[in-house]
């Protein structure tokens, strides 16, 4: 009695949601690394030289663990959902081609010369090619999101026998929603690297207040944070705005409208019932989703009531949609309160370096929720108003897919727990001793097993 398309679904779930964690830090931890690079160029201080030893090892484990997962997860277009393919590979293929020519290659190319080549090549070459992985990794992203926009909000195509065919390539990438989905990812990538950056620093910082590198790199990360949480807002209230014109059920959802009104409250908690069709135990604000959606108190907002049918599942939506803006809250928070001691005191007090380092893994968090979000929210359809999930998935029977879904959950479970042993252990040991060993600074060829690890 196994549901295969929602386990498949499930599948897909599991294999994206630990894919996205790496490319999230990979994403900008990469430009951290430039600006550590062109520090060390500019100044030649020391404790940039230990900071980078730190950093880029934290980059490569999550790069491998990106690329691997990754792997994996496209493997699953061809087991679970080989209909996605056969209708819209037309326009996929390319765009996942495009990604691969521009961006993956280019990561390939000069990884190795950024992760064993300082001591090796020229300084400049050595920050080039640094930078070179930086510009790969958000060309990947560009990608990948010009991809899953088009999904969300498709255009530039012609549906000709069932299938999808390209028409107008410009209008497929710079799809209606994708300057607003590149804005919220790599700011989320940004927070999500400024919160690792604050909280591993504090971490350090807890074993030795006089730890330069992990003093330095804590100011950075708060820095960093206490920026880009106000944009993320900023790009959130947008992206919105967005979603409701092209999106509305989705929405409804996450605001959990069931009728269509004006003046909508705004639910800050409840529990949907479906059901019924309608909120259980709720705390609202009047008239304000109204405000936030249509920035008029008294603006319509259309009601789940108005898709039946065709909206997708209202509870996880209307969950993952408050963790997400409640994470980004305490982000911003916690940074302004970060800058407040750091300019005050000149240090941030104990009980802070806790809340930091708790804090480290917290973009994770509002980054999984997000995705929930908009792949959840896009639910009946895989290709927005075009090709239902349903329509698309394979014939393999419900127990060997929750076999695999077994297997793969087991798997990922060890490597994030053996994630989070390494990154830890990392930075203890560089904070233990207080200084780092040149090997260990300078990526030689001693250094290459401790890489692998």
């Amino acid at each position: 009695m196994l549901d295969p398309i929602l386990l498949a679904r499930a599948q897909f779930g599991l294999n994206i949601a630990f894919h996205i964690l790496f490319p999230t830090i990979t994403i900008s931890l990469a430009w951290v690394l430039v600006y550590l690079r062109l520090r060390e160029a500019r100044t030649g201080a020391a404790w940039v030289g230990e900071a980078y030893a730190l950093w880029v090892k934290i980059f490569a484990l999550s790069f491998a663990l990106g690329v691997v997962s990754g792997i994996t997860m496209s493997f699953q277009f061809g087991t679970n959902w080989p209909g996605f393919m056969d209708r819209a590979g037309n326009i996929a293929g390319p765009l996942l081609g495009y990604e691969v020519l521009t961006a993956f290659f280019l990561e390939a190319a000069f990884l190795g010369i950024m992760l064993f080549g300082r001591d090796r090549v020229p300084g400049w070459v050595h920050t080039l090619s640094t930078v070179l992985v930086a510009v790969g990794t958000t060309a990947s992203a560009f990608w990948i999101l010009a991809l899953n926009s088009w999904m969300q909000t498709p255009q530039g195509h012609a549906m000709i026998d069932g299938r999808l065919y390209a028409e107008d390539w410009w209008a497929i990438i710079f799809n209606p929603s994708f300057p607003y989905r590149l804005a919220h990812m790599m700011l989320a990538s940004g927070l999500t690297t400024a919160f690792l950056v604050a909280g591993i620093s504090a971490f350090q910082l807890l074993r030795d207040r006089g730890y330069e590198p992990a003093r330095r790199m804590f100011r950075v990360g708060v820095a960093a944070g206490a920026v880009l949480a106000p944009l993320q807002i900023l790009a959130g209230d947008l992206h919105g705005l967005n979603t409701l014109e092209h999106q509305p059920a989705k929405i409804a959802a996450m605001e959990g409208v069931w009728h269509t009104e004006r003046g909508a409250p705004l639910l800050l908690f409840a529990v949907p019932n479906e059901a019924e069709r309608r909120n259980d135990y709720a705390i609202a604000i009047p008239k304000g989703a109204s405000l936030v959606l249509t920035h008029d108190p008294d603006g319509e907002v259309r009601g789940l009531n108005e898709f039946l049918g065709v909206h997708p599942p209202v509870a996880p939506v209307f969950f993952a949609f408050r963790v997400m803006v409640g994470i980004g809250m305490l982000m911003l928070a916690l940074a302004w309160l970060g800058v407040w001691e750091l300019w005050r005191r000149g240090e941030a007090p104990r009980r802070m370096l806790h809340a930091f380092a708790g804090m480290a893994f917290s973009g994770w968090i509002a980054t999984l929720a997000g995705w929930m979000v908009t792949e959840i929210g896009r639910q009946p359809y895989l290709v927005y108003g075009l090709i239902t999930t349903a329509e698309t998935a394979s014939s393999v029977p419900g127990p060997h897919i929750a076999l695999t879904l077994t297997a793969y959950a087991i798997v990922y479970v060890a490597l994030m727990i053996s994630y989070m042993v390494v990154i830890t252990q990392l930075a203890r040991k560089m904070a233990g001793h207080g200084s780092v060993p040149p090997a260990l600074g300078q990526f030689g060829a001693t250094n290459a097993p401790g890489v692998a690890s």
